[in-house]
């Protein structure tokens, strides 16, 4: 694979999608990781019938999909719960990752991945290799953050998925501290502002990937 991939990563609330759109606006592929993951629970498939398996019926609606916010519920009050999901999905996400990667078409492409750093780091403090690591630095030229302030992260969160306040803070809490994330990043663009001042930083950084990419081929 020869396309230059940018790896688009924040926090939660922090208006990943409202990035994704814009660049998809421009012209350029988008790989979510977050839909990957959807389609990979779709009703009737593997990973869902393991999931109800292990969580019960608690876990799915009565349409058939995954339950979302009480399965959330479930893996940010306990730890053992987050790391059996996390075991079961993540694998299942990076092989149909390379798949779409490998399927883009515009001049570069773009990963959008909440969880771009956490997995690796995470693996990194208790020493020892991780497959998301691994994909970063076979795939990823460049990390682009999504930065915003944490109250502005709960405020969108709790408007967005109808959340309480504490299990937001709670899955903010669970995340890389802002400081850390920004510390791995190449381009950050501050999304604390108004949608036409985002949207301004994003043609910013398509123009300097078209020209990366170029230089990338």
């Amino acid at each position: 694979m020869n396309t230059f991939i940018v790896g688009l990563t924040g926090g939660i609330g922090s208006g990943k999608s409202t990035v994704s759109s814009r660049f998809t606006s421009l012209g350029i592929d988008i790989v979510d990781s977050d839909l990957i993951a959807r389609e990979i629970v779709a009703p009737g498939s593997e990973c869902l019938k393991i999931i109800q398996q292990h969580f019960g019926d608690q876990v799915i609606q009565g349409n058939g999909e995954l339950d979302r916010q009480t399965l959330k519920s479930l893996i940010f009050t306990d730890a053992e719960n987050k790391h059996w999901l996390e075991s079961l999905m993540h694998p299942r996400i990076r092989q149909l990752t390379r798949t779409r990667l490998a399927q883009t078409q515009s001049p570069y492409a773009i990963l959008d991945s909440p969880l771009l750093l956490e997995t690796s780091l995470k693996a990194q403090q208790e020493g020892r290799e991780n497959a998301d690591d691994l994909l970063k630095r076979q795939l990823i030229q460049r990390i682009l953050i999504v930065d915003t302030t944490p109250e502005i992260q709960v405020t969108r969160t709790i408007k967005r998925d109808n959340m309480d306040e504490p299990l937001a803070r709670k899955i903010i809490a669970s995340q890389i501290a802002r400081e850390q994330r920004l510390s791995y990043a190449d381009d950050i663009i501050n999304n604390s502002g108004s949608h036409i001042e985002t949207y301004e930083q994003v043609e910013s950084l398509h123009q300097s990937y078209l020209q990366l990419a170029q230089n990338h081929r």
